[in-house]
């Protein structure tokens, strides 16, 4: 989230697309019925009619898959009738960039395109016309090669017509919604967000689908203030602090990207990552600090051992050299590649797309270790229906697992804070936290290493040296401050990443997390409730917890001010210029230096090189713009767009997965209830949820139950190209019927897919019918938009 929780009250119209958050994310639903007392507007556009979708002053039931075709159609309808914030435009985005000539767009593909490797190969028509000082040319709005006008010529073709012709939505609703979001909020200079969550990210244009409304959020000049920006629902209490750790295969904690293999030298990694600065001192460009975020991880990994004649043991880390993604690591255990696996926190046997797929590629392994609080499925894959036990080789060990309230530490919620959990009661029996188990595998493998096997080097120069609790794990009090990072000379825990060295004086496992556990203590378990320097009651609660980076409530917030510093709302101001003082102040930490004057003309996007948010991107593997795809199964044979392609062309395909089907003519989408969580592995062995939700089912439209002679409490078979499912059918007119492509009916089927052949209550996986394919950027499956055929099981 660019902004948190709280911000979400401050908000006068909300858009919630690929989220039930009123059952999903029930917290933030309270901040959105505190702004709809306030008088906001709330938009929910769904497949389903869910509970959020009750509470919505506009609903639109939209084809799965199809969600770039609406953005694009509110990025016209902002365009075209000048519904966008101009001054926000011109001075905060790149609208006025021009971009290399030979850029273009024709049917279906931007330039740069490679057939043969099925990526954009050359992007050097995607970059930006550059004078001799490496500033970008800047012109009017009206330049043919301004980023704005290539970005106005880009979704010219996603007319209300087109848009209702893919997504399903009628013109009057998608007017209707536009009006409500985009010129609502100009006209009375309202502020408007956007609320998404797995509905938005499980697809082959995942990325590009939040890339589209981040462009719709920098034309109405909603990022950076109060109410505003584009915040992602995170699935899991932690996930947030996951990522930002380096959970993610391609990225080391702070979201610094990992070592390649053609990164021999600390220097060579060095070039390859860090950007270089575009337009002189006009961005603050945090990333030109990599080097300071690397030899401080660094310092904290190898201690003593790391120094600038070794180049801080830069090469003891692992390099990449290929898709070590969650799917790609799944086909190389299927083909023998991986021999082992450790699975804590996952339950891929449920979890994993084309789930039988991934229960076959377990039979593989040498070995499978499982860390849980229940026998997953997972850890007994061998039990399922058609397996042969006695063939499969594999060695399984189940560890048992603590649970959240039998541990320490801190957690990391969606807006960034991170917050500390105390320890409740101790684990029952022989159970352990995830700390404890990492903990000691790290320690038996560095002895191993260091007594009985030739390969020394890595394992004997890291710190393994964690001081250690009461059960034998690492203390999480001393891992929450090696993680702040140390000022080495004196031992003294760092209050800033601002402080970070790159001279190897300074340690930090996470640069982000630096200050939030500093020699005034431990601010992640701050609970102040009061908020004294919050002038404008706009609930940034400062003193409660700690927000990376640096504390910082609302990311971007330089943006919430004019040219002059001046709050565009002063009513909900984040922060804003003093002259006398000579200082930004506020509620919030200014994002730049806080001497540093309006005059200066600082970009408020400090991420970026140019300090400009990007309505033209250069970096994205499908893309510099955002375009409607259909999903890679598609009941379609032509792009209703009008472009010679149909899916993206730089989708990510694993096992020959055959594509679209007429043997399949209904569009399937998995969700979740409220009642079951995940995989199900907690919930469906807890008797009272499972009393509530004991069977698996499926929602169809009372027209498909006429055609099929399916009624409410039916046994149905459902399937797809990579398997099937048995399910009760829900016959509901939560799910209608679509009109799309000129009249063609479109019937969507609603999954729930929590359930599996372990617990109390059992059934068939959702995800045994999903695909092996992936968005390009993330690799992430496209769980929310497949084809499949249903039938009524006659008994």
């Amino acid at each position: 989230m660019t902004n948190h929780w709280i911000d979400l009250k401050n908000s006068d119209c909300i858009m919630i697309m690929g989220s039930n958050a009123a059952e999903n994310h029930p917290m933030s639903f309270k901040y959105v019925t505190q702004a709809m007392d306030n008088g906001a507007t709330l938009i929910n556009v769904d497949p389903r009619f869910t509970r959020t979708s009750a509470k919505a002053d506009l609903f639109a039931q939209i084809r799965p898959g199809t969600d770039i075709a609406f953005i694009n159609g509110l990025i016209r309808y902002a365009i075209e009738n000048g519904y966008y914030h101009e001054a926000y435009v011109r001075n905060y985005t790149n609208a006025l960039c021009k971009i290399n000539e030979g850029f273009d767009f024709t049917d279906g593909l931007f330039t740069g395109y490679d057939a043969a490797s099925k990526s954009y190969a050359d992007k050097s028509t995607w970059q930006y016309q550059k004078d001799g000082d490496n500033n970008v040319f800047a012109d009017d709005l009206d330049d043919p090669d301004c980023a704005f006008q290539l970005l106005r010529n880009h979704v010219s073709r996603y007319t209300p017509e087109v848009v209702s012709q893919i997504t399903g939505v009628s013109e009057s609703r998608f007017l209707e919604i536009a009006e409500a979001y985009v010129k609502g909020t100009y006209q009375d200079d309202k502020v408007g967000t956007i609320m998404y969550a797995m509905g938005w990210t499980q697809h082959t244009t995942g990325v590009q689908n939040i890339r589209a409304f981040s462009i719709l959020q920098l034309l109405l000049g909603n990022m950076g203030r109060a109410g505003g920006g584009v915040n992602a629902l995170r699935g899991e209490s932690n996930v947030q602090g996951s990522t930002d750790h380096g959970l993610l295969s391609h990225l080391l904690p702070g979201y610094l990207k990992a070592p390649a293999a053609s990164d021999q030298t600390l220097a060579d990694y060095l070039t390859r990552v860090t950007p270089a600065n575009i337009n002189g001192d006009k961005s603050v460009n945090y990333w030109k600090n990599t080097k300071k975020f690397v030899v401080s991880l660094l310092k904290d990994y190898y201690g003593e051992s790391a120094t600038a004649e070794n180049d801080f043991l830069f090469n003891n880390l692992p390099k990449t050299s290929g898709d070590y993604s969650h799917m790609a690591l799944f086909k190389a255990m299927d083909e023998g590649i991986i021999k082992g696996l450790i699975c804590m926190g996952q339950n891929p046997a449920v979890g994993g797309p084309n789930a039988e797929h991934e229960r076959s590629a377990l039979e593989k392994l040498d070995w499978l270790i499982v860390a849980d609080l229940w026998e997953t499925e997972t850890a007994v894959f061998w039990k399922r229906d058609g397996a042969t036990p006695s063939a499969i080789k594999t060695e399984v060990f189940l560890l048992p697992a603590a649970a959240s309230f039998e541990k320490e530490g801190t957690v990391t919620n969606s807006g960034r804070w991170a917050q500390w959990r105390y320890q409740a009661i101790s684990p029952p029996g022989n159970a352990k936290s995830d700390a404890w188990m990492l903990h000691r595998l790290g320690a038996m493998l560095q002895f191993l290493y260091l007594f009985k096997l030739d390969f020394t080097d890595p394992f004997k120069s890291i710190r393994w040296d964690h001081v250690t609790d009461a059960e034998g794990g690492p203390d999480p009090s001393e891992l929450a401050k090696r993680i702040n990072g140390y000022n080495l000379t004196d031992n003294t825990l760092l209050s800033s990443f601002a402080n970070l060295a790159d001279d190897g004086t300074t340690s930090s496992g996470s640069w982000i997390y630096c200050g939030s556990y500093t020699e005034n203590g431990n601010m992640t378990a701050r609970r102040d409730r009061s908020d004294a320097n919050d002038e404008s009651g706009i609930g940034l609660y400062s003193n409660w917890s700690w927000c990376w980076p640096v504390n910082r409530r609302i990311i971007y917030n330089r943006a919430s001010c004019d040219t002059n510093g001046d709050p565009w709302d002063p009513a909900k101001k984040v922060i804003w210029w003093d002259g006398s003082a000579g200082e930004w102040k506020g509620g919030d930490v200014p994002d730049f230096v806080k001497t540093s004057a309006p005059s200066a003309g600082v970009g408020p996007f400090i991420m970026r090189q140019e300090g400009l948010g990007r309505l033209f991107g250069m970096a994205l593997a499908d893309g510099p713009l955002p375009e409607h795809y259909e999903p890679f199964e598609t009941p379609l044979a032509h792009n209703p767009v009008g472009t010679g392609q149909l899916r993206n062309p730089c989708i990510k395909i694993y096992n020959d997965e055959p594509g679209s089907s007429s043997a399949y003519p209904y569009v399937a989408t998995t969700y979740r209830v409220s009642e079951h969580w995940q995989s199900g592995s907690m919930t469906r062995n807890l008797p009272w949820l499972c009393e509530l939700i004991p069977n698996v089912f499926v929602e169809i439209s009372e027209t498909l139950a006429e055609a099929k002679d399916i009624r409410t409490g039916a046994k149905v078979r459902v399937v797809s190209a990579r398997g099937q499912m048995e399910a009760y059918a829900l016959v509901t007119p939560r799910i209608q019927q679509l009109r799309i492509n000129g009249g063609t009916a479109c019937e969507v089927v609603g999954i729930i897919w929590h359930f599996g052949y372990q617990g109390i209550a059992t059934g068939d996986s959702g995800n045994c019918l999903t695909p092996n394919v992936g968005d390009p950027n993330t690799m992430i499956p496209e769980y929310k938009a497949f084809l499949v055929n249903i039938e009524k099981i006659i008994f």
